[in-house]
């Protein structure tokens, strides 16, 4: 009885799930084309009743492709580049105020001003190291390459990558870094430490 009660509810769904007859046509209804080439066919069929379902499954195509909420990328604000270097840093008032010296002497042109920002030895292409302002200044137009002033002139604070090794300008063109000035490292002096 139990097995009887089960097979009612299959039976009926499997009784609903077969598909329909199609309906028969109507008597006045005129006989189906056949034998029609496919230049006949589409002659026969106006461009609304062409245009409309093309149009639609492009529209739903479209639909499907663009996600319901689209979100616009957001900048970085510059209070992110300040938290980060506070993470993993220190003070970043002095991160942001020898970036800003560093990038206004090296858009200005301004040797020694740039060597100022410097802390030596330098590290700079190829391995290399500059060990002190004469040698700096001597090979200025080696280290300060175009494409070095390029990338400090389009940096903006607020953009800089930070980790644990400092904060990067451009593609890692310039590294800042602070290095402690006592054993308890109470005193930090951020200086760039690599230009290549």
């Amino acid at each position: 009885m139990r097995t009887m009660a089960y097979l009612v509810p299959v039976l009926l769904l499997a009784a609903c799930s077969q598909p329909a007859s199609p309906p028969e046509p109507a008597a006045d209804a005129p006989p189906p084309m056949t034998g029609a080439t496919p230049a006949e066919a589409a002659a026969s069929t106006t461009p609304d009743a062409v245009a409309a379902p093309r149009a639609a499954a492009e529209h739903a195509k479209d639909a499907a492709a663009t996600p319901a909420d689209v979100s616009s990328p957001v900048e970085p604000a510059a209070d992110d580049a300040r938290a980060r270097i506070e993470t993993l840093l220190g003070d970043a008032a002095q991160y942001e105020k020898v970036f800003n010296a560093f990038k206004t002497a090296v858009v200005a042109g301004d040797r020694p001003a740039v060597v100022e920002e410097v802390r030596f030895p330098l590290n700079i292409s190829g391995g290399k190291k500059i060990t002190g302002p004469g040698e700096f200044q001597r090979n200025y137009e080696k280290i300060i390459t175009p494409a070095v002033v390029k990338a400090v002139s389009a940096q903006e604070f607020g953009t800089v990558f930070v980790n644990q090794q400092g904060v990067m300008i451009g593609d890692g063109q310039v590294w800042l870094n602070g290095q402690c000035l006592d054993k308890a490292c109470t005193r930090t002096e951020v200086k760039v430490i690599t230009i290549q």
